[in-house]
């Protein structure tokens, strides 16, 4: 079972601390993948999912951060061939759910798109498309609870798998939806890069926001 927001487990990582992953932890499906030649190009190295193989939760970002070589750790998943391992969003959606109560051991970290687009410009559906089977895989391999996307293009590619589509991403925030194709609900959360800015659109103070994602993953989790 998923932790909740009012009982950390054992091996949750505090919230003031999100846990940086260890190299041990990436989940390389292949050396090399030359499906999107523009990506190829352009990408420092392929940025693969990361995390326990027991997670209770897959997060679903974007696609990797071009990356701060300056950096001391959180260089971003162009550079560190590791998803989610930016300080502007890496750091910082790993901050979310743990103060949602989902710490360092209940969550696998991945991305729609595994290599950094060029210019940091979108995904193309294209693209999406390519890496989709990389995501089917990491999600059957996992089996988690629930899968979580953060942000327009991570939600609209699971979309895609059944052959939906998406309207208006804000409305979809925390609205639960059944993945037939992944058999797991999912979760859209804003994307930690934009969080801020919708945040208040949405009506939600970031305390609000952690307990609403508690309440509503903890509550998939139970049906």
């Amino acid at each position: 079972m998923v932790a909740t927001a009012t009982a950390l487990p054992p091996t949750a990582v505090p919230a003031h601390v999100p846990a940086f992953p260890t190299d041990e932890q990436q989940n390389a499906l292949t050396e090399d993948c030359r499906r999107c030649p523009e990506l190829a190009e352009s990408r420092t190295c392929i940025s693969w999912g990361n995390g326990p193989p027991s997670a209770d939760l897959v997060v679903i970002g974007e696609a990797p951060a071009d990356g701060d070589p300056e950096a001391e750790q959180w260089r971003g998943g162009n550079l560190t061939g590791m998803a989610y391992t930016s300080r502007r969003s890496g750091r910082k959606i790993r901050q979310v759910l743990a103060d949602a109560g989902f710490g360092h051991d209940d969550c696998y970290y991945t991305n729609a798109v595994k290599c950094h687009p060029p210019e940091n410009r979108d995904p193309t559906d294209a693209e999406l498309a390519n890496c989709r089977p990389y995501l089917v895989e990491e999600v059957e391999a996992i089996e988690p609870a629930a899968v979580l996307t953060t942000g327009k293009h991570a939600t609209k590619t699971v979309l895609a798998l059944d052959d939906d589509s998406l309207d208006g991403f804000l409305d979809s925030v925390l609205d639960p939806l059944q993945s037939e194709a992944l058999s797991v609900p999912v979760v859209p959360l804003l994307h930690p890069s934009y969080q801020e800015v919708w945040l208040s659109r949405l009506g939600y103070s970031y305390d609000e926001y952690t307990a609403a994602i508690a309440d509503t993953v903890t509550s998939v989790d139970d049906t």
